[in-house]
């Protein structure tokens, strides 16, 4: 990282926790080879805390953008003041960014991230049965990013009635009879099943879904980011299932948050 002086601008990822992100070590060396005087830090945010702590770094001078995870993707949208048409759709953000005039806004590349590190990996969602686990900020988005690349049928499933409800009448609106819901995965046919959940980020949480039940040849993807090797994906692999790690996801976002943040510019 270069020299941090009082030029320097300032970008936050804020989360509860932080301690996974892997947006820090991706973002600041993009920033150092393009000869940026510009930096990524941090912030820890505990949700009844998120409404100050925005307040507060909005009215920080030097400060140009904000990243977004979990559990803030859906509540960070009250503090925009203008949405991108991802963020509209999907009601979620992940980045925000100060405009000229002072106004922020918010826009969500999680959608985008997925599908472009699942075709990377081979794994062309085109055509293809998917089963997604969640239906929060993440999980909307991906939602949305999967029907928009051609998913020929979505499967999603939450505990949540009132939030899965609203997800799926969203997505019918713009894409109808391609997508449907359920309280329990459904996982059975799919071609590929994906945990849209923070499951598989603290030590003892469940599976978000048992991979066992994943035909063989399907792909099982996680969104989790660290560790690397989610429980899930673990089990998935032992039991000869193809895996897509949560990395993938957060590498292909980086053309997007230098687009965004003009840093290629």
């Amino acid at each position: 990282m270069g020299r941090i002086t009082g030029t320097t601008r300032l970008l936050a990822v804020l989360g509860d926790p932080v301690e996974q992100v892997r947006a820090p070590a991706l973002v600041n060396p993009l920033l150092e080879r393009l000869g940026r005087d510009a930096v990524l830090v941090p912030v820890h945010v505990r949700p009844a805390d998120l409404a100050p702590v925005v307040g507060g770094l909005r009215r920080v001078g030097n400060l140009d953008g904000l990243l977004v995870t979990v559990p803030h993707k859906i509540e960070i949208c009250r503090y925009a003041d203008a949405l991108a048409p991802a963020a509209a759709f999907t009601g979620s953000a992940n980045a925000l960014r100060r405009e000229p005039d002072g106004r922020w806004r918010a826009d969500n590349f999680d959608g985008v991230g997925f599908v472009r590190g699942l075709r990377a990996c081979g794994h062309d969602p085109e055509g293809r049965r998917v089963a997604l686990v969640g239906a929060g900020g993440a999980g909307t988005a991906l939602a949305a990013a999967l029907l928009e690349s051609g998913t020929a049928r979505l499967s999603v499933c939450d505990t949540d009635a009132r939030r899965l409800g609203a997800l799926l009448a969203r997505l019918a609106a713009r894409w109808p009879g391609r997508a449907s819901g359920s309280a329990v995965p459904r996982v059975e046919d799919a071609d590929i099943a994906v945990n849209a959940t923070p499951l598989g980020m603290r030590a003892g949480d469940p599976l978000p879904f048992d991979p066992a039940l994943v035909p063989r040849g399907g792909v099982v993807a996680d969104i989790v980011m660290s560790p690397a090797e989610t429980p899930l994906l673990r089990a998935a692999a032992a039991l000869g299932r193809t895996v897509h790690h949560g990395f993938h996801t957060l590498d292909h976002q980086l053309e997007c948050y230098a687009a965004y943040f003009g840093l290629a510019g």
